[in-house]
């Protein structure tokens, strides 16, 4: 990919003031990557809550505290301090605050596309590209490797995951186990990012399968629901180690981008009504 390979947040691609945030954006490569000043007073669930209408952050933030101090709190009750020169990786389902009257100077270089991007109203129904994974064989493996050196193996596979979600501008919206769930803003974004967590899981050697399907779904405070999301669920569980499978109104929104597909057949998902096409997305593969 050509440059620019070098960016000053000194001179900032976007500059803007959202709920009492100075943003100050740079674009380079995959990344968005901002200069934040919170002022004194300022409160996610204050400032940002009311914009977003959701109970609590959805974004992941990972950056680097410069000066000033923030609280943040956890979906679970968790609570931890940021100071000067710590980094953070902060996940979704979070409350976060200035401490003391110095403004609060970050630099945030994951979470800025889904916090400034997803500006939904609680209950607004959208059409969007749903992703899941699942982790081939993790129970046979845990067992063979055993817990600890598990819980470090699934902690670099998850890290892997979200890192390619970051890339691509997916919405990580639930982790459960091994797999994760996440949005996107259409089918070819979606496969892209699929491709790229499938060659991430196989140089770990963590074989995993991928189910994408595009539909309808409901953004609520508690997350994403509807019949859509259970299908995707159904699809993945469809796919092989190593496949990325996909449904037919996934591959007929993503015909534009010149992609490849391979008829896997009719297939009865369970919980749905009436068979569904399936096709396994080729990608590079052929």
């Amino acid at each position: 990919m050509a440059g620019p390979y070098r960016k000053s947040l000194d001179e900032p691609d976007t500059r803007l003031t959202e709920g009492g945030v100075l943003q100050q954006l740079v674009e380079i490569g995959d990344f968005t990557v901002g200069y934040l000043t919170h002022p004194p007073g300022w409160r996610w669930s204050k400032d940002i809550q009311p914009l977003v209408g959701t109970d609590w952050c959805q974004a992941r933030h990972v950056g680097v505290v410069l000066s000033g101090l923030l609280g943040v709190e956890l979906r679970d009750g968790t609570r931890f301090e940021v100071g000067p020169h710590e980094v953070y990786d902060v996940p979704p389902g979070h409350d976060a605050w200035v401490i003391g009257d110095e403004d609060l100077v970050s630099i945030d270089w994951s979470g800025l596309e889904s916090w400034t991007g997803f500006r939904n109203r609680a209950h607004e129904r959208v059409l969007a590209g749903l992703l899941m994974t699942d982790l081939v064989g993790s129970t046979g493996e845990a067992s063979r490797v055993g817990d600890a050196e598990w819980t470090r193996r699934i902690s670099v596979y998850l890290e892997a995951i979200r890192s390619q979600l970051d890339r691509f501008k997916g919405r990580e919206v639930d982790a459960a186990g091994d797999g994760i769930f996440a949005l996107f803003d259409g089918a070819a974004r979606a496969l892209e990012c699929a491709v790229a967590i499938r060659d991430a899981a196989e140089r770990l050697e963590m074989p995993t399968r991928i189910g994408i399907h595009v539909g309808e779904v409901e953004l609520t405070a508690k997350g994403v629901r509807g019949i859509a999301v259970h299908e995707t669920a159904r699809v993945a569980g469809e796919a092989g180690p190593g496949e990325i499978l996909v449904s037919e109104p996934t591959k007929v929104l993503a015909a534009g981008a010149l992609l490849s597909f391979a008829d896997r057949g009719v297939r009865e998902l369970k919980g749905i009504d009436g068979p569904r096409r399936l096709y396994a997305y080729a990608s590079d593969r052929g």
